[in-house]
C-alpha cells in the first residue's frame, strides 16, 4: 500500500501527526522534508516514515499534502513538477494524482497550474488543535474533484475533529475565525486583568479558562440558545451584565470584526505574492 506523503516536516505536520497517532490511523504515512534532524525527531516521536530524498518519497506515495509555508508552495511544487517531468513515461513514477494544500492563502487556481492534469487539488485548513484530536478543519475541492476521493479525505482528517466544506470563496473567512490563537489570545487578556485586580495567577487562569472553555463547552453540549444563555448569565443590572455593556461600550464587536478583515486582507496578500 502506496503512502500519504507530508511535504514538509513543521508544527502543523507534527499537529496532525500527534492527532493521527491518537486515532490509530491505519493509512501509512510518510514525511519529506529538507531537513533531516526534523525528519529523524518526527520519526522518533511518531514512529512515520521519513524521506529525505524527494524522488524516492514522490514514488512511494499516492496522495500529496503540501505542509510548507504559502511562501514556500511554489518552489517545493517546482521540484515536484521537474522531478515528474524528468520521470515521464517510466511505470509506477507519476506523480500522485490527489493533492490537498494546507497553505494559508494560496488558491486552487494557483496549485493547479503549478502541476496540471491529472493533479487534482483540495485545500485543507485543520486546527492545531489536532494533535489531541479536538481539531476542526475546512476543507474546499478544486473543480472535477470525485465525490469518492472527496469521502477519502474527509475521512482522512476526520480522524483528528470535525470535518466540515467551506466554498473557496468564503475559505478566508473561516480561516481566520476558527484559529485557536482567538482562545488563547483572550486567555490570556482576561488572566492579565484579573491579576491586575489582585488576584494570584494560578486563580486567574482558572477562572479565565472556566470563562472561555467551560461555557463554551457547556454550551455546545446543551440545548439552550447562546441567547437564552446570555440573557440568563447577564442579570439586568447585575455584574456580569455591567461587564458585557463596558465591553461593548469600548467597540468590542468592532475590534473583533477589524482584527478578522486584517486577517483576510493578509491572506490576500499572500495570495497576491505567491
Amino acid at each position: 500500500m502506496k503512502s500519504t506523503m507530508f511535504l514538509g516536516g513543521g508544527r502543523i505536520t507534527g499537529a496532525l501527526l500527534a492527532g493521527l497517532r491518537l486515532a490509530k490511523n491505519k493509512t501509512p504515512i510518510l514525511v519529506h522534508d529538507r531537513n533531516e534532524h526534523k525528519l529523524r525527531a518526527l520519526e522518533r516521536e511518531y514512529g512515520v516514515a521519513v524521506e529525505t530524498n524527494l524522488g524516492r518519497a514522490i514514488a512511494r506515495a499516492d496522495r500529496l499534502i503540501v505542509a510548507v509555508r504559502p511562501d514556500s508552495v511554489s518552489e517545493v511544487l517546482k521540484q515536484v513538477r521537474e522531478w515528474r517531468v524528468s520521470n515521464a513515461g517510466k511505470r509506477n513514477r507519476a506523480v500522485p494524482v490527489l493533492a490537498c494544500s494546507l497553505a494559508a492563502g494560496v488558491p486552487l487556481w494557483q496549485l493547479r497550474a503549478q502541476l496540471g492534469r491529472p493533479v487534482l487539488w483540495c485545500r485543507a485548513m485543520p486546527s492545531p488543535a489536532a494533535r489531541s484530536g479536538r481539531g476542526l478543519t475546512a476543507l474546499t475541492f478544486d473543480r472535477g474533484f470525485p465525490k469518492a476521493w472527496r469521502g477519502r479525505m474527509m475521512k482522512f482528517f476526520g480522524q483528528v475533529g470535525p470535518v466540515l466544506e467551506i466554498p473557496e470563496r468564503k475559505f478566508d473567512a473561516f480561516m481566520v475565525t476558527f484559529s485557536p490563537s482567538h482562545g488563547y489570545h483572550a486567555l490570556a487578556t482576561m488572566a492579565q486583568a484579573a491579576q491586575n485586580l489582585g488576584l494570584e495567577r494560578q486563580a486567574a487562569f482558572t477562572a479565565a479558562a472556566h470563562a472561555l472553555a467551560d461555557a463554551i463547552a457547556s454550551w455546545r453540549e446543551g440545548d439552550e440558545s447562546l441567547e437564552e444563555l446570555l440573557r440568563e448569565a447577564a442579570t439586568p443590572g447585575g455584574i456580569a451584565a455591567a461587564v458585557m455593556k463596558t465591553m461593548d461600550s469600548a467597540g468590542y464587536s468592532r475590534m473583533v470584526e477589524r482584527a478578522l478583515r486584517a486577517g483576510i486582507k493578509r491572506s490576500e496578500r499572500i495570495a497576491k505574492s505567491s
